[in-house]
């Protein structure tokens, strides 16, 4: 069987003393900050949607578990493609790949982290909080991180652990899964993959030179862009779900109404783009205004009623 490139066996190399404020900022970077301020905001829009209330106590200690659980499943992710992301410009300055951290040490610190925030979910929530964040941690780690290097599918499969975190606050409150909070899941999960379509066709060379299977790279543009429109049109019925299910009214129903259209839009607009790179990148800011004014639509929703 042909080895990853992420695994490929290199020689040590000395890594320079360096201060402890940046070494610290290093580690804060394997954690990939950005990504987990998104996972926070959506599990505290779990806790916001969720019926009934949840203490402050509990909250914050979810809050703690999921921002330590997503940050070991980046901190191994980035530990596993070491290799690879010398690769990729975009990629080329994270820690471990610039030689900037030893390899032992962040491996340590990524399942530590990881052990730490189970282990604050489960004694400051309850068992169906722990369970997901548990779930979603090993499947990113050891199922979608190795997969992305063998078939396409890894898209979907990385996309189910991404969707987990309103499921994280839905839980801490009701200790359960329901339809809604199955509904907040199934949006999130079918919002990430045109957004990560997109990205895919902008960043094709990286990927290529990586040895990423994505779908544009295995299977072409077109197919990628009926992939994208596709899941878009799960998207409008998943997201306006929350409506009979007694969750969120009519503010909510026509911003996810009117951002399901426009955003199906750009997607169709591809099939006559001149440019695949360029209508990508399009499809890819779409993406990033379609979810905040979602949510954004649904808080206003919640708070007048």
């Amino acid at each position: 069987m042909t080895q990853l490139p992420s695994q490929s066996v290199a020689p040590t190399t000395a890594v320079a003393p360096r201060g402890m404020l940046a070494s610290m900022r290093d580690y804060v970077a394997l954690t990939k900050p950005s990504i987990n301020r998104m996972c926070l905001l959506m599990t505290a829009g779990g806790f916001a949607l969720a019926p009934g209330q949840i203490a402050l106590g509990p909250a914050i200690w979810a809050l703690i578990g999921t921002a330590l659980t997503v940050g070991s499943a980046n901190a191994l992710n980035m530990w596993w493609e070491r290799e690879t992301d010398k690769l990729m410009k975009r990629t080329q300055d994270r820690p471990l790949a610039a030689g900037r951290l030893e390899q032992p040490r962040a491996l340590v610190f990524g399942i530590a982290i990881g052990i730490v925030g189970l282990v604050v979910l489960a004694l400051g929530t309850n068992g169906w909080t722990t369970a997901l964040a548990a779930a979603a941690l090993l499947s990113y780690v050891l199922v979608y991180t190795p997969l992305k290097y063998v078939s396409p599918l890894a898209l979907f499969v990385g996309a189910i652990p991404g969707a987990i975190p309103p499921l994280l606050g839905w839980a801490a409150v009701t200790n359960t899964i329901d339809l809604a909070g199955l509904a907040l899941f199934g949006t999130l999960l079918a919002w990430q993959m045109p957004h990560f379509i997109a990205i895919a066709i902008f960043r094709e060379h990286d990927y290529r030179a990586a040895g990423i299977k994505t779908v544009p790279i295995v299977r072409g543009h077109r197919a990628a862009k009926w992939q994208a429109l596709a899941w878009t049109v799960v998207l409008l019925p998943v997201s306006m779900a929350l409506l009979p299910l007694g969750t969120a009214g009519w503010i909510y129903g026509g911003t996810a109404l009117a951002c399901g259209i426009g955003f199906g839009a750009v997607v169709v607009a591809g099939f006559w783009a001149r440019s695949d790179a360029r209508w990508a990148y399009r499809l890819f800011a779409a993406s990033l205004v379609y979810l905040p004014v979602l949510v954004a639509g649904l808080v206003i929703d919640v708070a007048l009623r």
